[in-house]
């Protein structure tokens, strides 16, 4: 029986993919450059690339805080500092936050029946100012921010880190539940803890990863947990 939840939280439980979008806008007119949807698209997918580069320990962390805006201006042809857009972006990122749709209600459902907790790779300073701002600490127990742990996910380093601090954890009774299959559902195979993706999308799965279960809904979450 399920007794643990370990939650994803961007694009997860919060909407990255909108707050992403607001906060580069900002810190695009913010350096006078015009925030163009070409730009905005290009950016994504640069920073989404930097992700998978720090998840393969390519990259530092600090590295990739800088190499994204570096690499988005040297294509667009912009001379402007990286260190300076990193600085106002993750300003900008950490003020406020936008559920996923339906997030906020399961997790007032689940926190009554289950212990929470939050297991994400976000920056410390972003994740807590929206953390705050959302008041997850109503449904958490803890959160995990891999900045702080010194660790990355789908590293087993970083997820033994947070076993350790979750008192009486046993992984047979936990389960892990997040958007990205290389990040969230390889973590999970890696320490042998069941897995849920959430794939909003309905995007296929052309790795060799295979989660346990597969989501459309959060509000799916309950019913597979109550089956394990």
């Amino acid at each position: 029986m399920i007794d643990t939840i370990l939650f994803d939280l961007d694009n997860t439980i919060f909407d990255f993919t909108k707050a992403e979008g607001i906060a580069l806008t900002k810190t695009l007119e913010e350096l006078g450059i015009k925030p163009e949807k070409r730009t905005l698209e290009l950016y994504s997918k640069i920073n989404l690339m930097q992700w998978k580069l720090l998840e393969e320990k390519k990259i530092t962390r600090s590295q990739l805080k800088t190499r994204r805006y570096q690499l988005l201006f040297d294509e667009i042809g912009v001379d402007c500092s990286a260190e300076k857009a990193a600085e106002i972006y993750e300003f900008f990122l950490s003020q406020g936050h936008y559920f996923i749709e339906g997030a906020e209600e399961v997790l007032n459902d689940l926190c009554k029946k289950y212990k929470l907790y939050i297991i994400t790779n976000g920056i410390a300073r972003v994740q807590k100012g929206r953390i705050k701002s959302a008041r997850l600490e109503r449904f958490f127990k803890d959160i995990f921010i891999s900045e702080e742990i010194g660790y990355d996910k789908p590293s087993a380093e970083y997820f033994e880190n947070c076993f350790r601090n979750i008192p009486e954890f046993c992984r047979e009774k936990a389960v892990i539940i997040g958007d990205s299959l290389s990040s969230d559902i390889q973590g999970g195979i890696n320490v042998n803890v069941r897995t849920i993706w959430f794939n909003p999308k309905k995007s296929e799965n052309s790795s060799q990863l295979k989660p346990d279960y597969e989501i459309t809904d959060l509000k799916e979450i309950e019913k597979i947990i109550e089956k394990i």
